[in-house]
């Protein structure tokens, strides 16, 4: 974890200091060539990290004059149920891989609490929260779904890539974020995260009331071209 030591006012003595300590999630970070006017958070699947989806950044192919900060942070190495218990980087356990996929709530709650965390850095930073846009990939979709949703200040857009809504019974969302743009994008061959789940979160997000957007693609559990294309366009269309 990257700790970041913030020094403000003790409102009680004006005399002393109070020691606030921040945590952030480790983080990639790719800057603009010109002044970050704008973010996203872009998060990796079970198993990966951050350098997952570095290379694809320049492969989005933005204009010159996009002014986008990407922050790739790392998940935690955690002991995941399903793979023996073998530990390795993971936003949440996955308890058992039924159809709703059984998991460690809490440990993904804590997540999307890390993601707000990082969303709060970047407007501290001077980036409005109108253009901070959240992107997840499989497991890191789940918690991008929760982040963005219940996330107290209007944001620019979500993304769900490969992924599904893992807290959609449980989750009770901010409405501030009612009208935030929402892509869902899956592979109809995806064996690990099968596209029957990608099609059931966005019609939870449906039926909780959000105007999403499904693509679909003929690849596995991936990213591809045509939907590198098409996360490009939404960018720039955003922001």
């Amino acid at each position: 974890m990257l700790l970041l030591l913030v020094l403000r006012p003790d409102y009680a003595s004006k005399s002393t200091q109070e020691r606030v300590i921040v945590s952030y999630l480790p983080a990639i970070e790719i800057e603009p060539k010109i002044k970050a006017d704008a973010s996203v958070i872009w998060l990796h699947g079970l198993g990966a990290s951050g350098y997952d989806f570095e290379p694809i950044v320049p492969e989005l192919n933005l204009p010159e004059n996009a002014a986008i900060r990407f922050i790739l942070p790392h998940a935690p190495s955690i002991p995941v149920t399903v793979n023996g218990g073998y530990i390795m980087p993971a936003w949440y356990d996955i308890l058992e891989m039924d159809i709703d996929r059984k998991i460690d709530e809490s440990q993904l709650l804590q997540s999307a609490t890390e993601v707000h965390k990082l969303i709060q850095r970047e407007l501290d930073r001077g980036i409005a929260s109108e253009r901070i846009i959240i992107i997840g990939f499989s497991q890191g979709g789940a918690v991008a779904y929760h982040a963005a949703l219940t996330y107290p200040e209007k944001l620019g857009g979500l993304m769900g890539l490969s992924t599904y809504f893992a807290t959609a019974q449980t989750i009770t969302p901010n409405p501030v974020n009612k009208h935030i743009p929402i892509q869902v994008h899956h592979g109809s061959l995806d064996p690990v995260v099968h596209e029957a789940l990608g099609r059931k979160g966005y019609d939870d997000l449906l039926a909780l009331g959000y105007e999403a957007e499904y693509f679909t693609y003929p690849m596995e559990h991936q990213v591809c071209l045509e939907e590198i294309e098409a996360i490009s366009a939404w960018l720039q269309r955003l922001l």
